[in-house]
């Protein structure tokens, strides 16, 4: 007997499966209980087949959805075609044949996954998702069981290793940030089109299933609030140096006696903070809890194997499920209430990079301007001086969100100054 799969795609992640079926075969079989077979294979058209089946893979490519649905053998569906659709169509039609599927669709799950999941419940089969949130890392199953009785406060991450490449380079090599896009995308780290990745789309989506893991809440992927790094100039890069940080995309959540906050933005990290050493393309998932305390969670985000290997956990456990009989349960059992936080119990110090121009007395004015919204300033530096205008950069002491969008309006509304940028700032 063996456990049966059917493949649903076979790019990138989808042929790493086959690499680690047979080079892990006699631990995968030891903990699976069977030996795990690839059935079928599902591809876009009978092109494609022919040309896997002269790259030398011998599978039953199929470019119907039906003949894998309709195929009792097959214990479990694997989706890795990626997008909305049809990928939720084709789940949806195998949790209702009652097929145990396994995903890495972090843009299906953030937005969909609530229907799905009750869709695998339904119909007594598992829905399982550990390669959707920074692919090699094991993240989710850390959350849902290693500290399934820790309290988790607050999840930093560095979620997306196509922005955080490109930051390190405007960062090492003073690369602008068109220079560093460019980079990525000769690296084939980024899309041409590279919105998701630059726009703090991507790393938003897995902030979403984050929230459910961390804090057993459902947040609406709308609820999340997300800026990308294509608003970062060089200035602020050089100007955060200066004043002792590194800029990351950096997505948080973290729960306030109100409820919780989520969001992904361009943030100040200290460098003695351990999410300022995560460099080029790796991710990193930082975890403050009650009983831990402070954790980092680092590996590729990306990559064939990395998160093909997170795929055959899954189906791994999947299948000792299966060999054992047991009550099917959901993947993350951690459910509550969504509760958001109210914006002035959401505290941090932020960054502003202001223009002004170059006479005597501005900074002066600048900081009544602030000290107007009981704002009081930690650091404070003048930079550039050309064209009869001055960059003035400060760092405030923490402020809650109202405080934050009032001083942004006023500097906004001033007729002598001119808000070029305004970033979140990390605690040490």
């Amino acid at each position: 007997m063996a456990v049966k799969i059917g493949l649903l795609g076979f790019g990138t992640v989808a042929s790493g499966i086959p690499f680690l079926l047979k080079e892990n075969q006699s631990k995968i079989r030891e903990l699976a209980g069977e030996n795990i077979e690839i059935e079928k294979v599902l591809v876009r058209s009978s092109d494609d087949a022919d040309r896997l089946i002269s790259q030398g893979y011998d599978y039953d490519f199929v470019t119907s959805i039906e003949d894998i649905i309709s195929d009792h053998s097959i214990d479990i569906v694997v989706e890795l075609i990626g997008r909305i659709e049809p990928a939720k169509t084709y789940i949806s039609q195998a949790l209702k044949a009652q097929k145990h599927v396994v995903s890495a669709n972090k843009d299906l799950i953030a937005i969909h996954g609530q229907e799905l999941i009750a869709l695998a419940q339904e119909n007594e089969v598992m829905f399982a998702y550990e390669a959707a949130v920074a692919g090699g890392i094991p993240i989710l199953r850390t959350l849902s069981e290693s500290l399934m009785a820790d309290k988790i406060t607050r999840i930093l991450g560095v979620l997306n290793g196509t922005s955080n490449y490109m930051l390190t380079k405007m960062v090492e090599e003073n690369w602008t940030y068109d220079e560093a896009l460019v980079s990525a995308q000769k690296l084939g780290y980024a899309e041409s089109d590279p919105t998701n990745d630059v726009e703090g789309i991507d790393a938003a989506y897995k902030v979403a299933i984050l929230s459910q893991f961390g804090f057993g809440m459902a947040i609406d992927f709308e609820a999340i609030d997300h800026k990308g790094i294509n608003v970062i100039k060089s200035e602020d890069v050089n100007a955060a140096k200066e004043l002792g940080y590194v800029i990351k995309l950096v997505g948080d959540l973290q729960e306030t006696d109100s409820g919780l906050w989520a969001e992904v933005v361009p943030t100040l990290v200290p460098l003695n903070h351990p999410l300022a050493a995560v460099n080029d393309v790796m991710n990193a998932v930082f975890v403050e809890s009650v009983g831990v305390g402070q954790s980092m969670y680092y590996g590729p985000g990306a990559g064939q194997k990395p998160t093909a290997t997170s795929v055959m956990a899954d189906i791994v456990q999947i299948s000792q499920h299966m060999l054992e009989g047991k009550v099917v349960k959901p993947f993350n059992a951690y459910q509550r209430s969504v509760r958001l936080a109210e914006a002035e119990e959401v505290v941090s110090a932020y960054y502003f990079a202001v223009e002004a121009s170059d006479q005597p007395g501005q900074l002066s004015h600048l900081a009544q301007l602030f000290e107007e919204y009981a704002i009081s300033l930690d650091q404070v530096l003048q930079g550039r001086a050309d064209h009869g205008k001055a960059l003035i950069t400060v760092i405030t002491h923490s402020i809650n969100r109202n405080q934050l969008a009032d001083i942004v309006t006023a500097i906004d509304s001033s007729e002598v100054f001119v808000l070029e940028n305004a970033f979140k700032v990390l605690g040490e």
